[in-house]
């Protein structure tokens, strides 16, 4: 699969709202992952969200949530299909570029327990920014 397909994505502010609610959350530097649980359901469902303390302008903001979405496709089959998930991008990552996000990205999922702790894709000898 070459993109995240919409129906991959938490679209409606109730849904991203119930996930907030759960409260079960996780954070490195980079981002802050909200997760909830959906037993049942076909896939995951991934919403994402980098507001204006990120980048000023839609460009950038824009730009962040391609690569955060590139990254995910990568490990697509490492996510587990009963949940749904929130990434918040955090001010830093306007600095990030595509490397120095998907590091982090692959981290924050790992303390999220969303991936194992090992990416297959992942090198080894990569560490990440903090």
């Amino acid at each position: 699969m070459n993109a995240l397909k919409k129906s991959y994505r938490v679209k409606s502010e109730t849904d991203f709202q119930k996930v907030f609610d759960h409260r079960d959350s996780v954070a490195n530097r980079a981002f802050v992952i909200y997760k909830l649980e959906k037993p049942g359901q076909e896939h995951f469902r991934v919403g994402i969200s980098a507001g204006k303390k990120v980048g000023h302008t839609a460009v950038l903001r824009n730009q962040i949530k391609r690569y955060i979405r590139a990254t995910l496709t990568e490990v697509i089959d490492q996510i587990p299909d009963e949940l749904d998930f929130l990434i918040i991008a955090r001010p830093v990552v306007r600095d990030y570029d595509m490397k120095q996000i998907r590091q982090n990205l692959h981290h924050v999922l790992r303390l999220a327990k969303i991936l194992p702790e090992k990416i297959e894709e992942e090198i080894d000898s990569e560490k990440v920014s903090h």
